[in-house]
């Protein structure tokens, strides 16, 4: 009979399992998959085929050159992959006004000459053009944030991913830089369903004004953006004086640059500005719109970053593993969206791309280089000083002095779901108005009662028991 000499644990640097008497396992293979970071992928189906125009800059059509790339480089073997339900009206209507909705949901492009009266209210026209199945369009993306926030708030992914959404120009009751329904918003009011603090950036090179507005005046949200800032660049706002209003002072944060701004200062400015904010404010969940129109050579950007860069920054705000919700949004050359995006989502699975990008129906937009990393930098003549940089630096870290800490929130019972919380509301009315007529009848008792126990003291009959005292009436029902 021949025996083993296994290896003991003073003498091998590996866990050995005597159950299965089997080789000491590779170190890189003791970390299982249980502990890997969950990522969800949200595309609504068809959401690519939408079209702004044939002018217009805004193409949908880059979401399906992103998700190709995706599919390409084989990332959804690594992450669950979803086409979410389209929003509801009522999910809408949660943010945005009803009048709006309404108008949204009925015009087309060949009635749009007969509601020309809406156009200058709703702010349509050549920024924001009518198209066809414009509503469906908006309920596409917005439904795929609300799937994806409510992914995290049940804690079934720790990173969900849209790149079809991120549209923050639109308002309550307008749309705005080729905006219409600010899924943004509606995606952070849910995850406050059941996160106390939530944290919005905004890596756009365009100031994310509708988010920002939306919840200027709340301190369960801190919005930060990092955009271009000047009087004749949309949207105009986002100057550093923007700060929030009432309870929510102090929780609005704007990073206001100037053109060329390039790699090595913008990931030095987020990384300074976003370890301050996170550890002071110490949100639950992060919310993070990645906006490609900050990468260099962009349509309408005038920036210098380069995809790696932009990339860097996913990465940092990745590295607090706190639930994030990664968003797209602005991005004006496809080629460079596509890119991008399909980066992120690796970085967001932790893998390491290749440079050289995978064949796939469109390959012929990725040309004459079809590499994953472009040289997009340098074009543009940085105008940000280094002193400039530093004062914003010096300015955000003041303000963020004043939030004396993360704002606690009362604890209260949460709804499984939106039309649960609805419902629940009717029911309370319901209860509401039985326990008031309840209370109506006792009282109403309770005062007989009185005035025919006055009248028995009194030595007279209650008119209710046919002249017989109230004592003795009841001594009788009773018998009975």
């Amino acid at each position: 009979m021949t025996y083993t000499d296994y290896p003991t644990f003073s003498d091998s640097p590996f866990f050995f399992d005597r159950r299965t008497a089997s080789l000491p396992e590779e170190e890189d293979g003791i970390v299982r998959a249980h502990s890997k970071t969950r990522v969800a992928y949200y595309h609504p189906k068809d959401v690519g085929n939408y079209h702004y125009g044939e002018r217009h800059p805004m193409r949908p059509h880059r979401m399906e050159l992103t998700n190709q790339l995706v599919l390409g480089y084989n990332l959804h073997e690594r992450m669950s992959m979803h086409s979410p339900r389209k929003a509801t009206e009522t999910e809408l209507l949660e943010f945005h006004d009803a009048d709006y909705v309404d108008f949204l949901k009925r015009v087309t492009p060949k009635n749009a000459q007969n509601l020309t009266k809406d156009w200058t209210k709703f702010n349509v026209g050549d920024d924001c053009p009518i198209f066809h199945d414009l509503f469906s369009f908006c309920q596409q993306y917005s439904g795929a944030s609300l799937a994806a926030a409510r992914k995290l708030s049940s804690d079934s992914a720790d990173i969900a991913i849209n790149w079809s959404g991120g549209l923050h120009h639109a308002k309550k009751g307008e749309a705005s830089g080729f905006c219409y329904v600010n899924d943004i918003v509606l995606a952070i009011l849910e995850l406050l369903r059941y996160h106390p603090r939530v944290l919005y950036i905004d890596i756009d090179i365009h100031h994310g004004d509708g988010v920002q507005e939306a919840f200027y005046l709340s301190n369960r949200v801190l919005t930060v953006s990092f955009h271009k800032y000047s009087a004749d660049f949309f949207p105009g706002t986002g100057n550093l004086s923007e700060i929030g209003s009432d309870l929510g002072k102090y929780f609005s944060l704007n990073v206001p640059l100037q053109d060329g701004i390039d790699d090595e200062s913008y990931i030095s400015l987020f990384k300074s500005v976003m370890e301050s904010t996170i550890t002071i404010f110490r949100p639950s969940s992060i919310v993070l719109q990645c906006g490609a129109d900050s990468l260099g050579c962009d349509r309408l950007g005038t920036f210098n970053l380069s995809i790696a860069a932009h990339g860097e920054c996913v990465r940092f705000i990745k590295s607090f593993n706190l639930p994030l919700l990664v968003l797209g949004g602005g991005g004006y050359r496809q080629s460079s969206v596509a890119r991008c995006w399909t980066y992120e989502t690796g970085v967001c699975l932790g893998l390491k791309l290749d440079d050289e990008l995978p064949e796939t129906n469109y390959s012929e937009f990725f040309g004459p280089d079809y590499k994953l990393h472009p040289p997009l930098t340098g074009k543009i003549q940085n105008m940000n000083t280094r002193q400039s940089l530093e004062k914003i630096r010096m300015v955000i870290r003041e303000k963020l002095r004043y939030l004396g800490g993360a704002p606690s929130v009362q604890m209260q019972e949460i709804p499984n779901d939106l039309m649960g919380f609805l419902n629940v509301e009717e029911v309370n009315k319901d209860e509401r108005a039985e326990n008031g007529e309840e209370q109506d009848k006792r009282q109403e008792g309770k005062l007989r009662d009185a005035d025919l126990l006055e009248r028995e003291r009194n030595g007279l009959g209650g008119g209710d028991s046919g002249g017989i005292p109230l004592g003795q009436s009841r001594r009788k029902t009773m018998r009975m």
